[in-house]
């Protein structure tokens, strides 16, 4: 039995594939049958746009309104889909509500207050939530709201420290306040092959070799360590499939459509990875396969 469930999607780094982690997420909940709310917290309002809502980017009415002004509803802002989940969008003045948390009484829990604790469990099965790759008061009450965390990385040279900055400066400093649980690390947009020192080995070794973060490596993207070993000793099985979320056209082209994979190309194979990440999310922890 999964029980309600609240999760942001973030990283102290931009460019790694935050929007389309928790969009495809957050639609493989609604495909398994949960009422589920995507909230774009970012700036940028990739997650919004990508769903053909960009008008609401525009819209006189915002989150501001709901956390600030305590004007209006989250339902008055909230915009049904035809994907089969709810957003409540970005939109082009979220940089001033960051800027105006810091003049409010309990600024950092407002999203939780007003949005997703009258939601949660009532409206919703599960809320999924887009951060910015920036820490700040959004991030904040995102931590707070939902006290769960997927982070994506995407194989690059920051990736890593990307990583650390996020575990240094946002999630130890949340822990001295309230719990906050990492439930995966989502290595996304992969294409080299872990035989090769190069960027996918780079990424997968390090997490899979630690002892904290192993447990929250996704089955799609879990490597025994030992495989590295037999790697370097030529004894690879070159049949194993390759770990990650793997960079697929369909994906690049769904964000261009403004649509989520599913309904883009249901044929892509990097589904059943998106739809590990939900289970992830209804079960709050990797369950890991034999």
């Amino acid at each position: 039995m999964t029980e309600p469930r609240a999760v942001a999607v973030t990283l102290l780094k931009g460019g790694i594939g935050k929007s389309t982690t928790a969009t495809n997420t957050a639609r493989e909940l609604a495909h398994r049958g949960h009422d589920t709310l995507l909230i774009d917290l970012d700036p940028n309002g990739h997650a919004t746009t990508s769903l053909g809502l960009s008008e609401a980017f525009a819209d006189d009415t915002h989150l501001g309104d709901v956390l600030i002004e305590e004007s209006h509803e989250p339902a008055a802002l909230i915009r049904e889909t035809e994907y089969g989940i709810d957003v409540l969008p970005s939109n082009d003045e979220i940089e001033s509500v960051e800027d105006d948390l810091g003049g409010v009484m309990m600024g950092t829990a407002r999203l939780k207050d007003n949005v997703v604790d009258p939601l949660l469990g009532e409206t919703y099965d599960y809320v999924v939530i887009d951060c910015p790759a920036a820490r700040g008061r959004l991030n904040d009450n995102a931590l707070y709201a939902t006290q769960n965390m997927i982070l994506p990385l995407r194989p690059d040279s920051g990736a890593l420290s990307g990583l650390d900055k996020t575990i240094e400066r946002l999630i130890k400093p949340a822990r001295d306040h309230f719990e906050l649980e990492i439930l995966a690390v989502a290595p996304t947009d992969l294409s080299d092959r872990v035989d090769q020192d190069r960027s996918t080995r780079k990424l997968i070794e390090p997490l899979v070799r630690s002892d904290n973060i192993r447990p929250r490596v996704p089955n799609f993207a879990y490597v025994d360590p030992g495989t590295f070993d037999a790697i370097d000793a030529g004894e690879w099985d070159q049949s194993l499939p390759k770990p990650g979320i793997r960079h697929r056209a369909a994906i690049d082209n769904a964000i261009r459509e403004g649509r989520p994979v599913r309904d883009y190309d249901d044929s892509c194979d990097q589904l059943d990875c998106y739809g590990e990440l939900a289970e992830i999310v209804e079960r709050g922890e990797v369950m890991r396969r034999e």
